[in-house]
């Protein structure tokens, strides 16, 4: 009984951490879109793409 509970235990540790793991890809490829998105809008007004 012990070694069902630990493996139901893993599972649901390796699912929760591949979960977080897409929702975190999902973040960086919309947060690249959106950088690539103010690098070409504001390209137009200016060669540099930092603010110091």
């Amino acid at each position: 009984m012990g070694i069902v509970l630990l493996a139901l235990l893993l599972v649901l540790l390796f699912g929760g951490l591949g979960f977080a793991v897409h929702v975190l890809w999902l973040l960086a490829a919309v947060l690249l879109v959106l950088w690539v998105i103010g690098f070409v809008v504001r390209g137009a007004e200016g060669a540099r793409w930092y603010r110091w």
